[in-house]
């Protein structure tokens, strides 16, 4: 079978869109089938390469708002390709209608990943003003809205939120993302020489790893520093930072210095995947302060590393943690700060360690492309 993906990212761009697309693409080359990508140039990439077996085209797009761009400028790259495919597969957002658009036109079967819907929640998130929140829920409506042959959601939490949006069950498709167990395995990290080139000792370290997202609450961390110091003074926060998107990125910096929280605070650039277990497991606790979740592939990581999550309690991170948890409310600063400290005297939920094979994702996305390329068109 061959699958064309429209992503408006994938690697080496940082995030669990881009770690699924890129995982899936690879799995199902291994297992036959062929995958072109239709994605956006990033700086210093390829306009086209071959990776993992996947054939990557790059999309040059104007480097401000480059996503928003995407989906206009990929719809020649699109078309060419979509006459030797036998299913589209895109995501949200910007991705979504150019591969809609030619689905339509070459008669061509489509599907769509969706991973969260905020819905009303854009008009709360962090620096997003009334315009732009109204602006992105109104794209989100048109995305959702798009008749597509199948929504494939990343959790029970998203593939219920798309049955509130009015998608029919029946087009619904509910397949969790796997993880690379042979890569985030305790067993194979060294955490003590990593201390030691952080120049660390006994600290208790609490670690946020990822991108400053407007739903990722990391302002909420950021405030809790101060407070987790009082309560555990010989703590730091490790924060593994993208400086993607920048607006976000320079905020956080300036929170970190106005209140006083550099001491506190070990601020380090975005590591590679084959580094980050040994960050993982270098610390004494994983926090994810998000907002929304429509999978949670830090939290995934981190329960697979065995190392105790401090996590919001909403989307679907209660579904995925499992291990050594404390749940809380968002957008609390008290509330993390607390969690962190129930992980330091060890006051936490337990949960039998919860497994999601790429495998077994792979196969269920393959039965949702056969299924719908047989479907007869009237």
């Amino acid at each position: 079978m061959r699958i064309l993906m429209v992503l408006e990212y994938y690697p080496p761009h940082i995030g669990g869109v881009e770690t699924l697309f890129k995982n899936l693409a690879e799995k199902l080359v291994r297992m036959g089938h062929s995958v072109d990508i239709v994605t956006c140039q990033l700086p210093e990439t390829k306009r086209y390469e071959e990776k993992g077996g996947v054939n990557i085209y790059r999309v040059r797009v104007p480097g401000i708002g480059r996503r928003y761009w995407f989906t206009f400028f990929a719809l020649p790259q699109v078309w060419k390709l979509a006459k030797t495919c036998d299913v589209l597969h895109t995501t949200t957002y910007n991705g979504a209608f150019p591969a809609w658009v030619v689905s339509k036109l070459r008669g061509k079967r489509s599907i769509i990943t969706v991973h969260e819907i905020f819905s009303a929640m854009w008009k709360n998130l962090p620096l997003m003003n009334c315009t732009s929140a109204m602006l992105h829920r109104l794209l989100e409506r048109l995305v959702i809205g798009l008749p597509f042959d199948k929504y494939v959601c990343d959790s029970r939490y998203t593939r219920n939120a798309l049955r509130l949006s009015g998608i029919k069950d029946e087009k619904l498709k509910f397949i969790y993302p796997g993880l690379d167990y042979d890569l985030f395995n305790p067993q194979k990290t060294n955490p003590s020489n990593l201390r030691e080139r952080l120049g660390l000792k006994d600290e208790f370290l609490y670690l946020f790893y990822g991108r400053p997202g407007v739903s990722k609450g990391v302002e909420y961390l950021i405030q809790a520093v101060p407070i987790i110091s009082k309560k555990i003074p010989n703590s730091r926060l490790l924060l593994i930072l993208s400086p993607d998107p920048k607006r976000r990125y320079n905020h956080i910096l300036r929170m970190i210095k106005d209140l006083g929280a550099g001491k506190e605070t070990i601020l380090l650039e975005p590591v590679d995947k084959e580094s980050l277990p040994d960050y993982i497991m270098s610390v004494n606790c994983v926090v994810v302060s998000s907002l929304s979740e429509g999978f949670g592939f830090t939290t995934v990581e981190a329960c697979a590393m065995e190392k105790p999550v401090v996590a919001s309690d909403v989307g679907s991170l209660p579904e995925v943690v499992s291990g050594k948890y404390v749940l809380t409310p968002p957008r609390s600063a008290q509330a993390i700060a607390d969690g962190v400290y129930s992980i330091y005297i060890d006051e936490v939920e337990d949960r039998g360690k919860k497994i999601f094979d790429w495998w077994e994702t792979a196969r269920e996305y393959v039965k949702v492309y056969e299924q719908v390329r047989g479907e007869a068109r009237f």
